[in-house]
């Protein structure tokens, strides 16, 4: 079915367009249609609020809930898909969702279950992330101690041959490079494995090595990994000084504060920062705590922790996300919308399709009000209201 919707302001990914209309059939954009212009032939004109701007479906590569749902306590593929559905009423269209350090069995069943979820029609698998296992656990954070190992050959055999079965999905590892040897991590990205640094005690001089080796990602920069120091960049001044990684930043306000927000984003070259949630189960539900690996997590004043305090994952949806970048950190609109769209996109390969407003890209977008909250999205040109659920 083809619908012109008209009415509202339209972020193409680049810039803001005024009384302009746009074309969605098939589950893809097919025209912007500028003023003036006659109205194309549509089986159904839907008139959008004057005051709302349609974006580009925000996308999130790190997702370990939402919903009540703990991936790793369910790493099913009708799991991935109600957390999927538990962001899309923030805007999410696309995630990743996301296991971290856990034991084999675990992590096997969540990729199958990614597997499974991507080949979904409209589902909003994106593919899987693997948070761990193979991280420092002098930076393991809320991750169990009990499961972080270094990689052998099953789980190199395992991993490698992943991405080939996804599908056009992701495969994406958070790992420290000073626990993998260089070999390991030239056989993961051959195989389509995309890397990221994060859990990690590593020298700076370990993690250029790493980017130098083809490593594309930062996971939650400044978060699970030594601070910077004037004689100890650590992997975060690392990160900072080299133009060539995407960074994830989970901008809820505990996590990183504002002011190194801010030095982070005027270090970083245009397009290298992502907005990530870390979200955990609670998001979208009234919650107060949940369990992981036996533990209780408390939500407490915006965070979700430990008893001790220890952070463990975030108390976050994009959306909330795109709005703290812009009174947190002071960013324009449209670059916190390409932190939430565009630049996820082009870290995960799939700029092609996802992060754009234009035609032959494909209908996932977002509705949202003058206040930045979520009206509601399309994903394969697909309507569903915020408040439906």
């Amino acid at each position: 079915m083809r619908q012109f919707l008209t009415g509202a302001r339209i972020f193409t990914g680049e810039t803001i367009l005024d009384g302009h209309g746009l074309l969605v059939g098939d589950g893809r954009i097919l025209d912007i249609v500028a003023p003036g212009r006659s109205p194309p032939a549509a089986d159904r004109s839907v008139a959008l609020d004057p005051g709302d701007l349609l974006a580009p479906g925000f996308l999130d590569i790190q997702v370990n809930g939402g919903g009540g749902i703990l991936f790793n306590g369910q790493p099913t593929a009708d799991a991935a898909l109600a957390i999927v559905a538990a962001h899309r009423r923030f805007g999410t269209t696309g995630l990743l969702p996301t296991v971290i350090t856990d034991t084999p069995d675990c992590h096997r069943a969540a990729a199958e279950a990614a597997v499974d979820a991507v080949a979904r029609p409209g589902g909003g698998v994106l593919g899987i992330h693997f948070e761990g296992p193979f991280i420092s656990p002098q930076r393991a954070g809320a991750h169990d101690p009990r499961f972080v190992r270094t990689p052998d050959d099953a789980d190199l055999d395992f991993l490698c041959g992943l991405p080939a079965r996804m599908q056009g999905g992701r495969v994406l590892l958070t790992l420290a490079p000073e626990c993998v040897e260089d070999a390991a991590l030239s056989r993961l990205m051959a195989a389509g494995v995309i890397l990221s640094v994060g859990h990690t005690m590593a020298n700076a001089e370990r993690v250029v090595r790493a980017f130098d080796l083809g490593v594309r990602g930062v996971t939650h920069l400044f978060n699970a990994m030594p601070g910077i120091a004037n004689r100890q960049p650590g992997p975060a001044g690392a990160a900072l000084a080299d133009g060539r990684p995407w960074c994830g930043l989970i901008v809820d306000g505990h996590h990183v504060h504002p002011l190194m927000m801010r030095a982070a984003l005027a270090a970083r070259p245009r397009g290298r920062m992502m907005l990530v949630t870390d979200a955990m189960p609670p998001t979208g539900t009234d919650a107060s705590s949940f369990e992981l690996n036996g533990r209780t997590i408390h939500r407490r004043d915006g965070r979700l922790v430990l008893a001790d305090g220890t952070l463990a994952g975030a108390d976050l949806d994009m959306a909330a996300a795109v709005r703290n970048a812009g009174s947190l950190i002071g960013l324009p609109l449209e670059e916190c919308l390409r932190m939430a769209s565009l630049y996820p996109a082009e870290f995960l390969g799939m700029a092609g399709e996802r992060g754009r407003i234009a035609p032959g890209w494909r209908a996932d977008l977002v509705l949202l009000r003058p206040d930045l909250t979520v009206r509601g999205t399309w994903v394969d040109g697909g309507w569903r209201a915020a408040d439906a659920g």
